[in-house]
C-alpha cells in the first residue's frame, strides 16, 4: 500500500476509536453543563460519575483526546476534542470533591503527564499563566511528597506508604524529566534500575513491597510499566539511558509479546484496569519510533510492536449501533469477547484508541521520517 495510502487508512482507523469511545461512553457529569466524563461501562446503568469511576481511566481519556487534538481539531461526537479534554480535567477536580489530589501517586502522576501535554496545544488563556498550572503545581507537589529515602528511593504508590513501585515511579519520573526536574528524575530512574529491573528479562518487575519482615519484591511484569520508564529514558537522554531504552523495547519485544504469525504481537492484561496497560506502553513504543537519539533498530522495533497490535485489535472489531467495539485481546475478536447484550469496560476501549493514535504515529513516521 502506498505510504500516504497507509497514513489515510491508519487515521480513518484513528477517528472510528475516537468517536465510537467518546459516544459511547462520554457524557455529562449528573447533567452539569461544561462537564465531560466517561462512564466505565457501556451501556451505562448509572448516571456517570455515580459508584466507581476511575480516577485514572479518566486521566488517559484526557491524554487520548489530547492525541487526537494534536492531529486534528475534527470533533468528535460533535465537540473539537480538546474542548473535551479540558472539560474532563475540570470535572475530575469536581468529582473528586473540588481537588486533583488523591490517594495514589500513579493517579496523581498520569493527570500531571496529561494536563502538560494538554498546556502545550492553543486553548483559552488565564491571564500570563499556562491554563493547567495549578493543577501541575498542586500534583507536583504531591509528587515530590511521595520521593522518599525509604526502601532506597523511588515513589510511594498510594499514601498507606507500604509499597513503592514502577507504575507511580515511572511516570513520576517522566514528568519530572519534562518539567525541568532532571536530577530528580534521573534518581527516580536509577532507583528503577537498581531495585526493580530484572536482571534476566531486561524488564521492569512491579515493586517492592515493606512488610513487617522486611521487603518483598513483586515479581510481575506488566505492559504498562515498561511504557513510561522507557518514556523516562528518552526524555532524559544521554548515553547510559539510551542503551537502557533500547534494550527494554528489545526485551519488550522477546518477553511480552506472542507469535503474531507477522511479527511478535503484544500482550494484553485482560478488563479491569488491565485493559489500559498494553495501550500506554504504545503510547511510548510509538515515542521510541519517533525518537531520533535511538538506534535504528530499535526504532524499526518499537514501530512494528505498535501496528502489529493496532492490526489485530482493527481487525477483531464489532460494529454496533454503528460504533466500532474492540476487543481487549489483540488474539480475539470482540464479538468472542463482548457476546451483544453484555457490557464493555471504558479501559479496553481507551486502550484501543491509544493503540491505534500510536499506530499512526508510526505511520506518519514511515511516510516522512521528519515528522518524528
Amino acid at each position: 500500500m502506498p505510504a500516504a495510502q497507509t497514513v489515510r487508512h491508519a487515521e480513518l482507523r484513528s477517528d472510528t476509536a475516537a468517536h465510537s469511545v467518546t459516544t459511547a461512553f462520554g457524557g455529562t457529569f449528573l447533567g452539569l453543563p461544561g462537564t465531560h466524563l466517561g462512564a466505565v461501562r457501556a451501556p451505562q446503568p448509572l448516571p456517570r460519575g455515580i459508584g466507581p469511576w476511575h480516577y485514572w481511566w479518566q486521566a488517559h481519556y484526557v491524554d487520548v483526546l489530547v492525541d487526537t487534538g494534536l492531529r486534528s481539531r475534527a470533533p468528535v461526537a460533535g465537540a473539537d476534542p480538546i474542548v473535551l479534554a479540558e472539560q474532563v480535567v475540570r470535572t475530575i477536580r469536581i468529582r473528586n470533591g473540588g481537588r486533583f489530589t488523591n490517594s495514589y501517586f500513579d493517579d496523581m502522576a498520569w493527570l500531571a503527564l496529561a494536563a502538560l501535554r494538554l498546556d502545550t496545544l492553543p486553548g483559552p488563556p488565564r491571564g500570563s499563566k499556562p491554563r493547567h498550572q495549578g493543577l501541575r503545581e498542586s500534583l507536583g507537589r504531591a509528587l515530590r511528597s511521595g520521593h522518599t529515602p525509604d526502601l532506597g528511593g523511588g515513589v510511594w504508590w498510594n499514601r498507606a506508604r507500604n509499597f513503592k513501585n514502577t507504575p507511580a515511579t515511572a511516570p513520576a519520573a517522566l514528568y519530572f524529566a519534562r518539567t525541568g526536574e532532571r536530577e530528580r528524575a534521573q534518581k527516580l530512574v536509577d532507583w528503577l534500575n537498581a531495585e526493580l529491573l530484572d536482571a534476566n528479562t531486561g524488564l521492569y518487575y512491579d515493586g517492592v513491597r515493606q512488610t513487617a519482615g522486611g521487603t518483598a519484591l513483586e515479581r510481575a511484569h506488566f505492559t504498562y510499566n515498561q511504557g513510561p520508564a522507557l518514556g523516562a529514558l528518552l526524555e532524559l537522554g544521554g548515553e547510559a539511558n539510551l542503551q537502557r531504552a533500547a534494550a527494554l523495547i528489545n526485551a519488550t519485544s522477546r518477553h511480552l509479546a506472542n507469535d503474531g504469525g507477522t511479527g511478535p504481537l503484544l500482550r494484553t492484561h485482560g478488563s479491569g484496569d488491565g485493559g489500559l496497560f498494553t495501550g500506554i506502553l504504545c503510547r511510548y513504543l510509538a515515542e521510541a519510533a519517533a525518537a531520533p537519539t535511538l538506534d535504528s533498530g530499535s526504532r524499526r522495533t518499537a514501530g512494528l510492536l505498535v501496528t502489529e497490535v493496532a492490526d489485530r485489535l482493527w481487525k477483531g472489531k464489532a460494529v454496533r449501533n454503528n460504533l466500532a467495539v474492540f476487543p481487549s485481546d489483540p488474539r480475539s475478536t470482540a464479538d468472542e469477547q463482548y457476546p451483544p447484550g453484555s457490557g464493555v469496560e471504558l479501559s479496553t476501549q481507551l486502550q484501543a484508541w491509544m493503540v491505534l493514535e500510536a499506530a499512526l504515529r508510526v505511520a506518519r513516521l514511515e511516510a516522512d521520517p521528519q515528522e518524528g
